[in-house]
């Protein structure tokens, strides 16, 4: 939890055999560590942490025969690592970085071990895998209690801006005392969600080792976890936030246009209808970036590359100018990953959303550079979706504008945010100038088609 918390006791009179042990340990987590899909700062954090516990480790062989108990951190990064292996687990942009804390604070941040996304929510997780004896709740001597911890905890993320969190995870690896366990939620309101875990974390993962595997289980014999909900202003969506505005209206207005049996049509058939507040509110709901829209009626998506690589380099030039290359390179994408089929498992039983900037932005395009074809699968398109007010989460117009990070695309991903939906994009330069910040947020890629104008 805090760098003094994280350690665990290994018993007196350590043996060499209990050093190797432990070194043999601290190589399965790097192993484990390797494998983690999380980004590459996070994973050499990890990294950088399990080595030096096995170059303390090595140190110490030299000189085994020690009559007191040695502290290590292996139990406490075992637990991250379990955490982060969860399939719940995701948008993951930190871990085991501190995070400020107010100027009026004593101590300058507070530690935080995972900055993630948990049931399309921004929560953090603080882990502790200390002795139930050693962690009380008013402290003792010269150690701090957890009272004042959570007091921390609590205060950062409340100021955090841009890392705000909806939720703090409260997780012991190996339990804590009963007069612990009332504080927390006589005094915070915790809820102890342990059960919920331990339903969620099973099997998640495996340790080859010769003809044996390993199983980890995210919950131990003893271990809970307590849920601190901080108080977010004007970070949710509710029931009540829903009837600003209704479906789109179409680029024209003409009817409805579908061809049966074509890709696009079945694709736009499983998805659900956004035609009520509920239907958006269930949670199943996809936020479409204009890449995203562009790419589902995209002539290049819809069997038009045939007919682009039967034209001369002439035509191309002519038609598409300096982007002649640009689309080229997407119909090669389209021959081998086709978009539609890319989709369909994305969209499938998901209703969708977009704001009006998007809608505004999409509809322009289409105008000026969509065919007739296009513009028919656009208006299809816009037909199936809901349009929502431009309501950005708080969290993210907290960021400074940049030139990676402009305020258009604030709007756009914010407002999925604020509706708790992943945002289906292929502007991929905006998600990564994010993910520097620190923050968690959820997105899907595709890959990226232009239209044709046909």
């Amino acid at each position: 939890m805090d760098d003094p918390d994280l350690s665990s006791d290994v018993p007196s009179c350590t043996s060499e055999e209990q050093i190797e042990a432990e070194k043999r340990r601290c190589t399965k987590v790097r192993d484990r560590i390797e494998r983690l899909r999380i980004p590459d700062p996070c994973k050499r954090t990890l990294l950088r942490l399990v080595d030096s516990e096995l170059r303390f480790l090595s140190r110490l062989s030299l000189s085994p025969n020690t009559s007191s108990p040695i502290c290590v951190n292996t139990g406490y990064l075992e637990t991250v690592v379990r955490i982060l292996e969860q399939p719940f687990i995701s948008g993951v942009s930190r871990v085991c970085k501190p995070v400020p804390l107010p100027r009026s604070s004593a101590s300058k941040s507070v530690h935080v071990d995972i900055v993630c996304t948990l049931n399309k929510s921004p929560v953090w997780f603080i882990v502790s895998d200390r002795n139930p004896k050693c962690v009380s709740w008013l402290g003792f001597q010269k150690q701090r209690g957890l009272r004042a911890r959570v007091e921390e905890v609590l205060s950062a993320a409340r100021s955090s801006g841009t890392l705000r969190p909806d939720s703090v995870f409260f997780f012991f690896n190996s339990g804590i005392a009963e007069s612990v366990s009332q504080g927390l939620t006589a005094e915070f309101g915790a809820l102890d969600v342990s059960t919920d875990f331990s339903l969620l974390g099973l099997d998640v993962s495996e340790d080859h080792d010769e003809d044996w595997v390993h199983v980890h289980s995210l919950m131990g014999l003893h271990t809970q976890v307590f849920q601190l909900n901080v108080d977010c202003v004007g970070g949710g969506a509710s029931r009540s936030d829903f009837g600003v505005a209704g479906m789109v209206s179409g680029i024209s207005g003409d009817g409805v246009v579908s061809v049966p049996g074509d890709a696009f049509s079945s694709l736009i058939l499983t998805m659900r209808p956004a035609i009520s507040e509920a239907s958006v509110c269930e949670g199943e709901t996809i936020n479409f970036d204009t890449t995203a829209l562009v790419a589902l009626v995209s002539g290049i998506s819809n069997g038009g590359t045939e007919r682009l690589l039967k034209m001369s380099e002439l035509e191309l030039a002519s038609r598409f100018k300096s982007n002649s290359k640009f689309v080229m390179d997407q119909v090669k994408s389209e021959l081998q990953s086709p978009m539609l089929m890319e989709l369909r498992h994305v969209l499938a039983g998901k209703s969708g959303i977009i704001c009006e900037t998007v809608n505004s932005e999409f509809k322009e395009l289409v105008k000026m550079c969509g065919g007739p074809s296009e513009k028919l699968r656009a208006n299809s398109l816009l037909r199936h979706l809901r349009l929502v007010p431009d309501q950005p989460s708080a969290r993210m117009m907290g960021l400074p504008n940049t030139r990676k990070i402009a305020l258009k695309n604030k709007i756009v991903f914010g407002t999925g945010d604020h509706w708790r939906a992943p945002t289906l994009t292929a502007n991929m330069g905006f998600v990564r100038a994010i993910s520097q910040t620190g923050m968690s947020l959820l997105t899907i890629e595709h890959t990226p088609r232009a239209l044709t104008g046909d």
